[in-house]
């Protein structure tokens, strides 16, 4: 899948969103709400920090697939658009990752 972008996967998640819970497990998270999502994102997350930690590249690789993939699907239960986490990323890169943490309200 050369080319193959986060906007991509949105676009997925949303077809897949649209079908029966019987045939897509997207449907079939976002059926059971956003906390049932937003569980199994952290769960993914968790898997892709032992996966880090542990130096397993290839299983740190699909972890971290796994994670994107359920990050979009919480986003899209919240309604949020990756457009806008996205313009949230720009805006931070005018000033230091650590300017830009030193600035938030303690």
């Amino acid at each position: 899948m050369a080319g193959f972008t986060l906007s991509d996967l949105e676009a997925r998640v949303a077809e897949r969103a649209a079908a029966s819970p019987e045939e897509s497990w997207t449907a079939k998270l976002l059926a059971a709400g956003p906390e049932r999502a937003a569980k199994k994102f952290g769960e993914e997350a968790v898997e892709a920090v032992i996966a880090a930690v542990k130096g397993d590249r290839a299983e740190l690789i699909a972890e971290s697939a796994d994670v994107l993939y359920h990050l979009l699907v919480v986003l899209r239960a919240r309604n949020v658009a990756l457009q806008d986490v996205l313009s949230q990323l720009e805006a931070r890169t005018a000033r230091s990752g650590l300017a830009e943490k030193a600035s938030r309200p303690r």
